[in-house]
């Protein structure tokens, strides 16, 4: 477990802060009639920020 956790620290971090950017951004401009697929829901913005945060960190780790 650990040296999975050590393996891919860099993708855990891009998913921590994406779900934090993806929530402050439901917050602070999300969409409040309801129809907005991705920023209505404060879950649906974490999760896709979330994502899109691990695949951005994903493009900087170093190839071995």
């Amino acid at each position: 477990m650990k040296n999975i956790i050590i393996k891919y620290k860099i993708e855990a971090i891009g998913l921590v802060i994406g779900a934090l950017l993806g929530w402050a951004y439901w917050y602070f401009l999300g969409c409040t009639s309801g129809t907005c697929a991705i920023t209505s829901s404060p879950v649906n913005s974490s999760l896709y920020g979330a994502f899109v945060g691990m695949l951005l960190a994903g493009l900087f780790k170093n190839k071995k």
